[in-house]
């Protein structure tokens, strides 16, 4: 069983015009089911998560405020989505089933959400589209019910894991790795525990040959008892946010070498989708599908 968090509050409407890509969040499950890659028994409703475990990863007082709607304008520009009781709402239960899919994992091997990877949330704001960061909301409760010791954060997405970086800098329980585009947002980086920024163009074989010759080597050094995969496909070359060069087999590849890396070590993994901004919704729906198959094909 694949443990795959959905909920209809993640293709929550956004005005007119808005460059995120809200549809993929409703046409991924469908497009699983449709194809027979997964089943109705794979996917599990997550509900929202109670503040106190939000506040062992952010600010008291920014929850608040965020759930109170008194951010003020500068934080919301910042945040880039207008704010709403429903937007929180998706915020937290995006965050629960996140959470929900870490614990599942531990029995299963593997959890997924067809939503999440809000790397850009810091512990005091948020940006980019990440209001609340669900994988360090994650991996700090299981450390916080002594379930595991330590926690690796594979963050592959095409933007460097700033407010990830910025939550468990000081946290040697957790080791956050990253690997981005050097020129891409954030343009100032913060510093996770390994960074790796690839240039503009980045091929299939140069990104692989550069994850295969780091992620084994860290595992050993770091001994995991738990990975998160931030697995966005904003480094396909046709993305409008990315500026890598890889193509959809490649993105496909990459996946199939962290889960198979995950498995052959026997370390749990939760899976959370991050970014995919193409212009072509059928590609990024393609890519993100290629995740869930590829993990059908190893854990069930």
């Amino acid at each position: 069983m694949l443990n795959i968090a959905y909920h209809p509050i993640y293709q929550l409407p956004l005005p007119e015009g808005h460059r995120f890509p809200m549809e993929k969040y409703d046409l991924l499950p469908k497009q699983l089911r449709h194809e027979g890659s997964c089943e109705e028994e794979d996917f599990f409703t997550p509900e929202k998560i109670p503040n106190p475990l939000i506040e062992a990863v952010h600010c008291p007082d920014y929850l608040q405020r965020l759930l109170t709607l008194e951010l003020d304008k500068k934080e919301v520009r910042k945040i880039g989505f207008p704010l709403s009781q429903q937007l929180i709402e998706r915020e937290i239960i995006i965050a629960g089933g996140t959470v929900e899919g870490a614990k599942r994992a531990l029995n299963d091997g593997i959890a997924m959400n067809i939503a999440g990877g809000t790397h850009h949330a810091f512990r005091a704001w948020g940006e980019a589209f990440c209001l609340l960061n669900d994988q360090a909301i994650a991996a700090q409760y299981l450390l916080d019910q002594k379930q595991v010791q330590k926690i690796l954060i594979v963050d592959l997405d095409v933007h460097q894991g700033n407010g990830t970086a910025e939550i468990f800098k000081d946290n040697p329980a957790v080791f956050t790795f990253s690997m981005h585009g050097a020129k891409n947002y954030p343009f100032h980086k913060e510093k996770s525990d390994l960074d790796l920024a690839l240039e503009d163009g980045t091929s299939d074989t140069v990104y692989l040959n550069t994850l295969k010759a780091t992620l084994p080597k860290l595992i050993e050094k770091v001994k995991p008892e738990f990975i998160f995969y931030l697995c966005g496909v904003d480094v396909v070359a046709t993305d409008k946010l990315g500026r890598l060069g890889m193509s959809l087999a490649g993105c496909k590849a990459r996946d199939q070498f962290v889960l198979e890396t995950c498995l052959d070590q026997n370390i749990p993994v939760q899976c959370s989708m991050g970014g995919g901004y193409s212009k072509d919704i059928k590609i990024i729906l393609e890519a993100h599908a290629n995740t869930f198959r590829i993990a059908k094909s190893l854990y069930c």
